[in-house]
């Protein structure tokens, strides 16, 4: 019979892998979020029955998107990871950032295709100002958290 815990670090594979992410990176974050001390990559991958180098890259891929931090330890040159404690901030932080760079992208296309049709022109700027209002609302979210800005909001 399989223990809560791992009951929580299978249904956070599905979660991911259902969200195009892969399950390792989603087991992973299961584990890391039961985890009180950073583990190396090798107690990560033994725990969850993986390669080393899966681990490595799906902890490079949770570390990248502000979920989960590398830690060292003095005296041992093993990478340690653990969950971010301020992974609430990064992810709205990377989100921010992603739907800005989109914006610009939506917002530069349409300006080097002009005239457009009114019907296309109506879409790019539909998509655009969506797109506004919800880095709005997470530029609000983050505020309301205590997270700090970076100076380009909106």
């Amino acid at each position: 019979m399989a223990l809560p815990q791992d009951d929580f670090i299978e249904v956070m594979g599905r979660h991911f892998e259902e969200e195009g992410i892969p399950r390792i990176a989603g087991r992973l974050f299961g584990l890391l979020m039961l985890g009180e001390e950073p583990c190396s990559l090798e107690e990560l991958a033994d725990r969850l029955h993986v390669s080393k180098g899966s681990v490595s890259s799906n902890a490079r891929l949770l570390e990248d998107w502000g979920m989960a931090v590398r830690v060292t330890r003095a005296g041992d040159r093993r990478d340690f990871y653990r969950i971010a404690p301020d992974m609430s901030s990064r992810l709205i932080q990377r989100q921010i950032e992603r739907i800005r760079l989109f914006i610009d992208r939506v917002d530069r296309a349409r300006g080097k295709m002009s005239p457009l049709p009114a019907p296309v022109a109506e879409r790019f700027d539909r998509t655009a100002e969506f797109n506004r209002a919800v880095m709005r609302s997470l530029l609000g979210l983050r505020e309301e958290l205590g997270g700090e800005t970076d100076g380009r909001d909106e």
